[in-house]
């Protein structure tokens, strides 16, 4: 089943159930007006969701055409954003490049952070940055919106609670990354609104590609139209289970909690990268600097990931980099 958030000029936009082949879409009022609200009772409207969605997707009801570029983010906000680093690949080109000789954690446990989950944007709205000098860089990530998962939830019980699965582009501002860790405090300015998939699907729409928590495919990210890189997300050091059981440790989710990955990332540099910061550190570890600049304003970039058959899953994340005075479609009213 593939559901979508339309705008509609509120906070949380409009339910839609859409086709498996992306092209329909038909709202279910009477089933819940919003994703939220959904998933707030999930046990009580899957199944008429997924009905909606047969029929739909069977021709049985016509439904009209789905346009990413109407869409919000499936969740325009959330009760909590909880996003990850667990590519051990990742986290080990950083280290070596930025911090050599330094011990990193990615082995030894989930490295997380609490992200704002108050305006997410929509797939294909414009990234607003200030400041080309902040350093502005695309991630991509998958993710997972759970149900209310309780206070120490063990890795082998998470599974029941991931109801939902999309993509990230978790926006960064690289300028403000080591200034803002230094404090001990964490991200604040480096991490501006995050951008998610045209829409949700649940864990079967993968097939065997979700398996034991992870999704087992490769990422596109395109650059400017050129290819950036195709990591497959299968190489996640530790799988959703296994991240909600950490972040269970201390505290229960509320349903609507979304949990990403971090950026994708494989030990085989063909692969290419799903961040300039990583292909930067690369650089820097090779040629002894980095060669590739972060993104200006007008560049874009387009986040996708294909099933076996060459079908988009989730549509694509597809945005443009525009300076503060030079919104065009932003929030919830655009």
């Amino acid at each position: 089943m593939k559901l979508a958030t339309l705008k509609d000029g509120t906070r949380d936009g409009t339910l839609v159930v859409v086709s498996r082949d992306l092209a329909r879409s038909t709202d279910a009022p009477d089933v819940a007006p919003t994703l939220i609200a959904a998933i707030e009772r999930w046990d009580e409207v899957e199944a008429p969701l997924r009905e909606r969605f047969e029929a739909l997707d069977s021709g049985a009801v016509d439904g009209v055409p789905f346009d990413p570029a109407a869409a919000h983010a499936p969740l325009p906000r959330a009760p909590q954003w909880i996003d990850g680093s667990v590519f051990q690949n990742h986290g080990r080109l950083m280290a070596q490049a930025l911090h050599p000789g330094r011990e990193n954690s990615y082995e030894e446990y989930p490295l997380v952070y609490q992200g704002a989950s108050d305006d997410f944007i929509g797939p294909c709205d414009d990234v607003v940055a200030p400041d080309e000098a902040d350093g502005i860089d695309f991630e991509g990530e998958v993710a997972v919106i759970v149900d209310e998962v309780p206070m120490r939830t063990r890795a082998e019980d998470a599974e029941q609670h991931v109801k939902l699965l999309l993509l990230c582009n978790d926006v960064s501002l690289r300028g403000f990354v080591a200034r803002e860790l230094a404090t001990g405090f964490g991200f604040f300015n480096a991490k501006p609104s995050s951008a998610f998939s045209p829409v949700a699907v649940t864990p079967d729409e993968l097939g065997d590609a979700w398996r034991e928590g992870r999704f087992e495919l490769p990422l596109h990210i395109q650059w400017n139209g050129e290819w950036f890189g195709s990591p497959n997300a299968r190489e996640m050091t530790f799988t959703f289970h296994q991240l909600l059981e950490h972040v269970t440790r201390s505290r229960r989710l509320r349903a609507g909690t979304i949990v990403g990955s971090g950026t994708v990332s494989n030990e085989d540099r063909a692969a290419g990268s799903a961040c300039i910061a990583e292909r930067r550190a690369i650089e820097l570890i090779e040629q002894g600097a980095p060669q590739t600049a972060f993104m200006r304003f007008g560049d874009t970039v387009r986040i996708e990931m294909l099933d076996a058959a060459g079908a988009s899953i989730f549509g694509a994340i597809d945005q443009r980099i525009v300076a503060l005075d030079g919104v065009r479609a932003v929030g919830a009213a655009s």
